[in-house]
């Protein structure tokens, strides 16, 4: 071992995983040197998740960047000649209808994302894996690059660090636990150890379980949280003895029952000659806070492995039996038996990126095997380029809002993560139980007694519709369909739709108090925002106006959807609750990288707003305002910003909408948005749930959603958000932006799809949730453009106006045609679709003439 260095580039933190391997090994292949990783034990890890996992990889998934890290990881490993591509199967239970209906979902988001599973029959099944007993199953799907990392990836990570040691570029030291981190004027600074310390301008943290831990060094938290999974060998199992291999038959889950079994192989292989039956706690997953784990020297096995008692999972285990016998009739291994533990998150997804509160401190936990070299790719690629090639915004760090990173909040979100690991299926719209009231409006009471249906966003509680308006439904339920299919009406409410068309034909007033708000103030706020804003932001005559604009990254993507309210001595920023965390600390990191004198100030608990839109807006606001001729449209043009007064508070009222009706958005102090709402209510204006803003309206106006249609894997041109005329101004982006602009025609364009036929083949009609593959009905095969990018929807809702399901998908140019037929699939059947609009083309009010009444 080299002398213990004083400095480096890159300190890593838990090199010893195949998290930490990945990410030292893809920052080589991005040129950087003077790299120093450092873990708590060995290199690899004899005490982390690595070290005991089960090093099977499935591709299938419902999230796209999911998809994309395991199929990354796993070409990774079988160039690395560490992968058995033996398969993989999900089998389906007789009599378990509502889980065949889970394996067709995973079907269609295969073929969106780009996988090879398909279905199998039972018999088929019988003849892949012949341990089950094929009158027990009703079928599944087979996903055949599913497999196994061979021998270890505990192997896989200390080969990659032996390569790195011997490229010059890293040096590796094991037993040397990260003590303290030091930081100085809020960057990181160094890490102290009992070798020494080490300086260093960027520190990784990749160190899994503990990885809470490190982040309690600069005050920070992690949402995530390790569980026990229960880990059992049988045996002698000897099919496969004299082979060599590591694993003989596929591997097969079992979601239905929340478990899965495989072979180990040879019985001469590492842990060969057994058949491993893992489980996941559905009903009360043990949860371990990262303080009480034990030390190596305190533990059976490992920190990372705790006990088992085979009474814990004897229920499952012996339905396990049931359809594979074989588990029966082998011994139980107690000594090999344990309690993996593994990280959940809690927030549907790892936790990576720049620090909140430290520049240079990053972190990469809550991560699978499976994922694990694609992780490091993402990371080195972020670390080095500031993007990366898949939009990450899933898993950046930067989503958090303080809420989520308190203990309470991620013990008990973690829990409800722990119990869906593999069962129940999680739904597209699935609310948490817990966590829930942290953010409340001033009207919340209001919306209380009006009867409302709440889900929550950024920790506010928002109502999508309200029971008060269920009468509606006499007037408007020949127009509003009835959702047959469970999993289609599930976290909907039917009067949603009813008041999207009752606001549309009068007026309604609808709570926006989840907007993320934040300030740029000082001496450079207005060049700064110029620099991010593709949209002109300078200059005296946009002084009291808002600005739609987007803010892109340096290959011209897009990155943030926001607006810009010019104020005379601040920017204020109007954002999304599910962006605007990630969209203030990039504003604020992108002052400090540029030099700008700004302050950054997040006013979104200050401040709430209310939407007023319908044909009659104008006239039940002037019945409340203190100057009704105010209102007129030569005194309030559109897009203007004035104040007004409603009950005697100052209002800023922006004349906007997102919904497609004339209107404004209404923005007060928190503390006079109770007058406000009730003088409203007052006037006779209807409260209408979120539901039509945020989807039925959105999908019928053809509104684009950041993280959603909009992504860092597409240009603005393709989103067709540009404006016409490219600003003189330089801003991020700029020159990849023109370079675009001149194109004789995209790649892809973002088009609107109208379902044509929603009835499936057993005659129930269909409201679509979730991403769904755009096919050629022609050659049957998914879209996939010129750059290798696949169509699926980005967005999907009924319209009760139009009165059918509307999405949104980028599609390859060729297909780019108006009228030109296609198909969806959902539920692993196909629908047919028109291309009613390519690009920005609403099918409600096309020319735009509602909202500037």
């Amino acid at each position: 071992m080299s002398a213990f260095p004083e400095k480096a580039k890159i300190v890593i933190i838990g090199l010893g995983g195949i998290v930490g391997a990945s990410v030292a090994h893809h920052l080589i292949e991005r040129g950087w040197d003077d790299i120093v990783g450092i873990d708590k034990s060995g290199i690899p890890t004899d005490i982390g998740s690595t070290a005991h996992a089960s090093d099977f990889c499935y591709t299938t998934s419902h999230d796209y960047l999911s998809v994309w890290t395991t199929q990354y990881s796993i070409d990774f490993f079988e160039k690395m000649g560490h992968y058995a591509r033996i398969g993989g199967l999900e089998v389906v239970r007789k009599g378990h209808d509502s889980w065949m209906e889970e394996v067709k979902r995973k079907l269609s988001s295969a073929r969106a994302f780009g996988t090879r599973a398909h279905y199998v029959s039972p018999s088929e099944i019988k003849a892949l894996f012949p341990l089950i007993e094929e009158d027990q199953v009703m079928g599944g799907l087979f996903d055949p690059d599913a497999g196994l990392v061979v021998p270890r990836s505990q192997t896989v990570a200390g080969k990659l660090v032996d390569q790195g040691e011997a490229s010059g570029k890293l040096k590796a030291f094991a037993n040397t636990p990260a003590q303290s981190l030091i930081v100085e004027g809020g960057r990181i600074k160094g890490v102290v150890t009992h070798r020494g310390t080490i300086m260093a301008d960027h520190v990784i943290v990749c160190a899994g379980l503990w990885g809470r831990l490190i982040a309690e060094m600069v005050g920070e938290d992690l949402p995530v949280m390790p569980v026990d999974h229960p880990l059992t060998f049988f045996g002698p199992f000897n099919e496969f003895e004299g082979t060599g291999k590591e694993i003989g038959y596929p591997l097969l889950r079992d979601q239905g029952n929340s478990a899965y079994m495989r072979d180990t192989g040879d019985p001469k292989t590492t842990e060969g000659g057994q058949i491993e039956w893992g489980y996941y706690e559905t009903d009360n997953p043990r949860m371990c806070h990262p303080r009480d784990l034990l030390e190596k020297h305190q533990a059976r096995l490992s920190p990372s492995q705790r006990d088992l008692e085979l009474e814990q999972v004897m229920a499952p285990l012996e339905r396990a039996m049931e359809l594979t016998p074989v588990l029966a009739e082998l011994g139980y291994n107690e000594s090999h038996s344990f309690n993996g533990l593994l990280q959940v998150s809690a927030a549907g997804g790892p936790s990576c990126g720049e620090s909140q509160k430290v520049r240079g401190l990053w972190y990469c936990v809550a991560i699978w095997v499976k994922d694990g070299p694609g992780y490091g790719k993402l990371i080195a690629d972020w670390i080095t380029d500031g993007r990366t090639a898949i939009d990450h915004n899933s898993i950046d760090y930067s989503r958090f809002y303080k809420h989520q990173l308190t203990e309470k909040f991620i013990e008990g979100r973690c829990y409800e993560a722990a119990q869906k690991i593999y069962y129940p299926a999680v739904h597209t719209r699935e609310p948490y139980a817990t966590g829930r009231n942290v953010k409340r409006s001033p009207f919340y009471e209001r919306e209380v007694a009006l009867g409302g249906y709440f889900m929550e966003l950024g920790g506010w509680e928002r109502a999508h519709g309200y029971k008060a308006n269920e009468h509606l439904l006499e007037k408007y339920g020949d127009r509003v369909p009835v959702r047959a299919n469970e999993w289609d009406n599930r976290h909907f409410w039917r009067v949603s739709n009813a008041e999207h068309l009752a606001m549309s034909e009068d007026c309604g007033m609808v709570n926006l108090s989840h907007f993320y708000i934040f300030d740029v103030e000082g001496p450079d706020h207005v060049e700064l925002m110029e620099w991010l804003c593709a949209a002109k932001i300078g200059g005296d005559a946009n002084i009291g106006k808002g600005i739609y604009t987007h803010f892109l990254d340096d290959e011209g993507m897009v990155r943030a959807d926001l607006t810009v309210i010019r104020m005379a001595d601040r920017c204020r920023i109007i954002d999304g609750a599910d962006a605007g965390p990630r969209d203030f600390h990039y504003v604020k990191r992108t002052a400090e990288d540029k030099g700008f004198t700004v302050t950054v100030t997040d006013v979104s608990e200050a401040y709430v707003t209310i939407g007023v839109w319908g044909p009659n807006a104008r006239a039940k606001l002037k019945q409340v305002v203190a100057d009704p001729a105010g209102l007129d449209p030569e005194n309030f043009a559109f897009a203007a910003i004035k104040p007004i007064e409603i009950a005697g508070k100052t209002v800023s009222a922006f004349r906007i909408s997102y919904v497609g009706e004339q209107g404004w958005e209404l923005h007060m102090k928190y503390e006079d948005g109770l007058a406000v709402w009730d003088a409203l209510q007052a006037a006779g204006i209807m409260a209408f749930g979120v539901e039509t803003y945020a989807n039925s309206r959105r999908m019928e106006k053809s509104l684009r959603l950041q993280n959603a249609d909009l992504l860092t894997q597409y240009n603005l041109i393709e989103a067709d958000l540009a404006r016409p005329k490219v600003k003189e101004a330089d801003f991020r982006g700029k020159a990849k932006h023109l370079e675009y602009k001149a194109r004789d025609r995209q790649p892809a364009m973002l088009c609107t799809l109208v379902m044509t036929d929603n009835v499936d083949a057993a005659g129930v009609a269909r409201y679509p949730v979730g991403s769904m593959p755009v096919v050629d009905p022609l050659t049957g095969a998914v879209l996939v453009d010129s750059l290798g990018r696949r169509s699926y929807t980005t967005s999907v809702a009924y319209g009760p106006t139009i009165g059918a399901n509307i999405a949104l998908a980028y599609l390859p140019a060729d297909y780019c045609e108006v009228g030109r037929k296609l198909t969806v699939e959902y539920f692993n059947e196909s629908f047919p679709v028109e291309v009613a609009a390519v690009g920005y083309k609403p099918l409600y009010d096309p020319e735009n003439l509602k909202p500037r009444s």
